[in-house]
């Protein structure tokens, strides 16, 4: 007995000094922490965004939001999904901490969590990213203090000012005005759910990014609520058929950049805006001088603008009164889903000729603007001028899934309900952001190669050790040769077609414009101009599809005229350069004009006489003319007038002619010389029948003889000798 008692009182003894030593330790560790009342307002700054030229960003801000203005489904969302009892516990909630802990033990894994919503809010303002004991030892103590200072109605105000929702929308303030476009004070109860369902994840549960998992996170937040007494049965119901926000409501247009900012920081780093990884420098492509250029364009409807390098892929400035919505493409479309693949899958060149003529389709019949001409167009003179029938004739004969799967490779996905050919003219249900376009346009203008903008360029801690720094992905799409033709087409389209209000700019540009016209009215317009360095497009219409009078060609040709201006006030751009796999080449005019085909040259043809365009040189025209080195000629007509033959030559004026004729075994020439239109013989006799063979030459090479009809001079008529009587 007196042994156990001496184990007992020695086990004792070791507690006591195992607890002297932990609560000399909790002593040491949060000795110097104290409650700053400073920090538990509205701070951003863990996050300090830079731009191109390395100067500190202004971002937006908002005033803090009043507990006592605040609907009471509100504040009560957020307790119901963050922390139920927060209004009995004194800071710590240690029914779920023993819960939490038998769970992670039985599950093998620390994914259970039990902060309440004062340790959130003491983790969010006051202490660094580190995972330590005396990490957690300064929180338990903060949060002590901060329950004995302030009320549970003061800690709820601060928290809901102090916490993330995604898209750079930091507090209850500015997360109302951003998704719903509304004070606080007005929001419903439905509104109120999915802003405390955002918390837990921002980007994975934000409407715009992930609406069926933001459906269904609210329509979780909303069960709590009504089992938690928060909302009676009629309120629940409602709240469920609420919808979800389509699009996004900016504080203002210096706003939006910084949204992109904080949306791709929280892919690359989900805990970045909470502190956890400490100080962030993030450094990115933003141009100031450039953004005020695109917030002073006018316009008379909705606008986006977008300027995003070549080389970098980084968004330099956006401007955008509508977030950014999906839009149908409009003509945008076809160099990616119609010219692009044609020309990679060598079913067409830009000399290819397509005839411009109505066409039914199985029952679809695509028009022309002007209607269709009926003859014949170059490729390249139909991407440059937007016409319609030729590019559906393309999707047609490419196939639509191989069109499909260019665009895919882009990041711009179709729904199966849209494949048809109506594709190639921009025809489908929801379309496609400016962004995405924009991409898709960089493609071209970056020999081939797909990469995803961003706004980031790279990320330090406050040592400057870099956490990460862009670089480009590469997704391989078309050739080279078939980016470069794509875009020689489409300097063309600058230069003469539908975006020529860009012709006056002293640097190779390439541009598409589009316009979107639906029973006789324009709904969307756009122009997407790229050089060596950039693309700039440029999107105007109505964000609620009220008509606009406005073409691509028009308006947002001018406003990107105005940015490629401005963008290269000190220094113009590198031209395009043919690559290697690309030659120029000329091709037989005479059979194109009159025979719709391609034939190249005959090396023996004069200069300057054929039209010259860029092939790839792995599928150049097969066949070559034979026009001046075995000159050719359609047979000459030949006719008798006033007792002489007459011999009328084609229009084949660079050839010289030999015209002999054959009367009784006797060959004589009759004309050795230059073209003339016609050749007169009146040295026949009547009576004799006459053989007249024409053979064209050029620089000594003789060509195929014409042999004529032969032709009879007739007699003159002899009267008898008594005529008289």
């Amino acid at each position: 007995m007196k042994r156990t008692l001496v184990v007992i009182g020695v086990i004792l003894a070791i507690c006591g000094v195992i607890g002297l030593t932990l609560f000399l330790f909790f002593l040491g560790v949060t000795r110097n922490v104290t409650l700053d009342p400073q920090k538990l307002e509205l701070d951003t700054s863990c996050i300090h965004l830079y731009d191109s030229l390395g100067e500190r960003m202004e971002e937006p801000s908002a005033e803090p939001a009043r507990y006592e203005t605040m609907p009471t489904h509100l504040t009560r969302a957020f307790v119901a999904v963050e922390d139920k009892r927060f209004f009995d516990h004194k800071g710590f909630d240690y029914r779920r901490i023993v819960k939490a802990a038998l769970k992670n033990i039985a599950t093998f894994s620390f994914s259970e969590g039990a902060s309440t919503i004062s340790q959130q809010l003491i983790k969010n303002t006051h202490l660094t990213s580190e995972k330590t004991v005396s990490r957690k030892l300064k929180e338990l103590k903060l949060t002590r203090m901060l329950e004995k200072r302030y009320t549970k109605e003061d800690i709820l105000e601060l928290y809901l000012n102090s916490i993330y929702f995604g898209h750079s929308a930091f507090g209850i303030g500015q997360a109302a005005y951003f998704y719903f476009e509304k004070q606080p004070q007005a929001l419903e109860p439905a509104e109120s759910a999915l802003l405390a369902a955002l918390v837990r994840s921002p980007n994975r549960y934000s409407p715009f990014k992930n609406a069926e998992a933001s459906l269904a996170r609210r329509n979780f937040v909303l069960k709590l609520m009504h089992e938690q007494g928060y909302l009676d049965e009629a309120a629940y119901s409602t709240a469920l058929t609420t919808p979800l926000p389509v699009s996004p409501h900016p504080l203002d247009h210096k706003s939006f950049y910084p949204s992109l900012v904080y949306e791709e920081l929280s892919e690359l780093f989900p805990d970045a805006e909470t502190g956890e990884l400490g100080d962030l420098r993030v450094y990115t492509a933003y141009d100031p001088s450039l953004q005020e250029t695109l917030d002073a364009l006018p316009a008379q409807s909705d606008i986006i603008a977008i300027v995003r390098g070549n080389k970098n892929n980084a968004i330099k400035a956006i401007r955008t009164d509508v977030g950014l919505p999906k839009r149908l493409p409009a003509s945008t479309i076809k160099p990616l889903l119609v010219y692009g693949p044609a020309t990679e899958e060598n079913l067409i060149s830009p000399a290819t000729p397509i005839l411009d003529e109505k066409t039914n389709f199985g029952g679809y019949l695509p028009d022309d603007a002007d209607g269709a001409s009926g003859t014949y167009v170059s490729a390249r003179q139909a991407l440059a001028k937007s016409i319609n029938i030729p590019a559906v004739k393309l999707l047609n004969a490419l196939g639509i899934d191989r069109g499909i799967g260019y665009l895919e490779k882009m990041g711009l996905s179709v729904d199966r309900e849209d494949r048809s050919l109506a594709l190639a003219l921009g025809g489908m249900r929801e379309g496609f952001s400016l962004l995405s376009l924009a991409d898709g346009y960089a493609t071209l203008a970056n020999s081939g190669y797909y990469n995803p903008s961003g706004t980031i360029l790279r990320v330090e801690n406050t040592r400057g050790d870099v956490l990460y720094e862009k670089s480009a992905q590469n997704t391989r799409v078309f050739s080279e040769d078939t980016a470069f033709l794509v875009t020689d087409m489409l300097k063309t389209a600058a230069k003469e077609g539908t975006a020529r209000k860009l012709r006056s700019l002293p640097f190779d540009v390439a541009a598409k414009t589009g316009t979107n016209e639906v029973g006789g009215v324009n709904l969307d317009a756009y122009t997407i101009a790229y050089t060596t360095a950039d693309v700039v497009g440029v999107w105007m219409g109505n964000a609620n599809n009220r008509p606009v009078s406005i073409a691509g060609g028009g308006l947002p040709a001018n406003a990107v005229k105005e940015i490629l201006s401005a963008l290269y006030a000190k220094s113009a751009p590198a031209n395009f350069s043919a690559p290697q796999g690309v030659v120029r080449l000329s091709y037989d005019g005479e059979a194109y004009e009159k025979e719709h085909r391609l034939v190249r040259s005959d090396p023996e043809a004069p200069a300057l006489i054929d039209p010259v365009e860029y092939f790839r040189a792995s599928a150049l025209p097969t066949e070559q003319s034979t026009r001046f080195t075995r000159p050719s000629i359609k047979k000459p007509q030949i006719y008798i007038k006033n007792g002489s033959v007459n011999i009328v030559l084609c229009q084949t004026e660079y050839y010289d002619y030999v015209v002999k004729r054959e009367n009784r075994g006797t060959i004589t020439t009759i004309y050795s010389g230059e073209f003339r239109t016609n050749i007169c013989d009146n040295s026949v006799q009547p009576g004799e029948s006459y053989l007249y063979t024409v053979i064209p030459y050029y620089r000594g090479n003789e060509g195929t003889a014409a042999v004529l009809p032969r032709v009879q001079i007739s007699a003159p008529s002899s009267l008898p000798d008594e005529w008289w009587e």
